[in-house]
């Protein structure tokens, strides 16, 4: 293959523009702060702006991995916040109440039941959306909005502070030199990726995000793979709750998690994702979120004023958007960085022309599990 050959097929790349931006965001701190990239050994543990950003985007990569599969079946999930939220109120809540913080039994205990409570809001999300047929943005929004009420009355409208050293490892820990939260991130994604890439879940989950009728039609239990879906991103959220309540070891109902969603969904976007469902990419989800997770950095670090870091963020995301898009690319640095479709998460399933025959009832099904 020669030189131009794979240059062509490196910028095409799926990956290869979100990981530029996140790249040049990166350089971009040099100027500002020299020691950017250099890592420190202090009392066993790994310091340094990297560690930061991977420590800090942690619950981040959690919530935005669970959207994925979510976007991928053609939904949305407005949730998560809230379930942020809840799951944190409810584990520092139950802690709070134990004579003895740190025992490891009420911190189990008290982890447990904070899950669950995700878990059940992720049941009642894709039973809303699956066997009610409500649109997903809707029925997500009834816990975005009631969640944080939620939340509110578990800690009472207070702040809950522990002092519980089982409890902040999972997002203020360290293990092996390393903050603890990186850890639970990589067998999150890794469980994720063997699940959907080494098993045919995956293919059910773009089957049913291409187009879920035809999925029933072939035997696929799209209802089934909706609800799941559902129920796995706000287990996701849920461990981001434990991780975010960890890490400062108080309980905000009213703050936590707030606006996480929509960092998510720009997570996803960034990674590849079409948000019309179908194909998806865990590795450019993930890669988004870093890039979300480094802009925030970037903004404090090179002294952007508070009142427009929001401003600075969207004309960001709005350019690797931009770049992403092969009529985009095709319009400003020619036909050869513009052709092919850019993304992986594009592809979206050819449709039936609108003369084909219907399918009808009676043609055979094969059922999968």
């Amino acid at each position: 293959m020669t030189t131009p050959s794979r240059w062509r097929a490196l910028t095409h790349h799926h990956l290869f523009w979100p990981v530029a931006v996140l790249v040049v965001l990166l350089l971009v701190n040099v100027p500002f702060t020299p020691d950017f990239f250099s890592i420190k050994m202090t009392d066993g543990h790994l310091y340094g702006s990297l560690v930061s950003i991977v420590l800090f985007g942690s619950p981040l990569i959690l919530v935005a991995v669970g959207m994925t599969l979510v976007i991928a079946t053609g939904g949305i999930d407005l949730s998560v916040g809230a379930v942020v939220a809840i799951t944190g109120a409810l584990a520092c809540s139950y802690i709070s109440d134990q004579a003895d913080q740190s025992a490891l039994s009420g911190v189990l205990l008290a982890m447990g039941l904070g899950l669950l409570a995700a878990v059940v809001c992720g049941l009642w999300n894709g039973f809303l959306v699956a066997r009610m047929g409500i649109q997903p943005i809707i029925a997500t929004l009834i816990i975005m909005v009631a969640g944080r009420g939620v939340a509110q009355l578990i800690t009472d409208g207070q702040i809950i502070t522990i002092n519980s050293e089982p409890y902040k490892l999972i997002g203020g820990g360290y293990w092996l030199t390393l903050p603890f939260s990186i850890f639970v991130v990589a067998a999150v994604v890794a469980v994720t990726v063997v699940l959907t890439r080494r098993t045919a879940l995956g293919l059910l989950v773009e089957s049913v995000g291409g187009n879920a009728e035809a999925s029933r039609l072939v035997g696929i239990r799209s209802m089934r793979i909706k609800i799941m879906v559902y129920m796995f991103c706000a287990l996701c959220a849920g461990i981001a709750g434990l991780m975010i309540s960890s890490n400062t070891s108080a309980a905000d109902g009213n703050n936590a998690g707030l606006w996480i969603e929509l960092d998510a969904i720009l997570a996803v976007v960034i990674g590849g994702t079409s948000l019309l469902g179908g194909r998806f990419s865990i590795g450019g989800t993930v890669v988004g979120a870093l890039v979300i997770q480094t802009l925030t950095t970037t903004i404090y670090t090179i002294g952007v004023p508070t009142q427009t870091n929001l401003v600075f963020k969207a004309a960001v995301v709005i350019v690797v958007c931009l770049l992403q898009s092969p009529k985009f690319r095709a319009k400003v640095f020619g036909a050869k960085f513009g052709a092919g479709s850019g993304t992986k998460g594009s592809a979206k399933p050819a449709t039936a022309p609108a003369d084909t025959a219907p399918a009808t009832e009676a043609a055979p099904k094969m059922e999968v599990s």
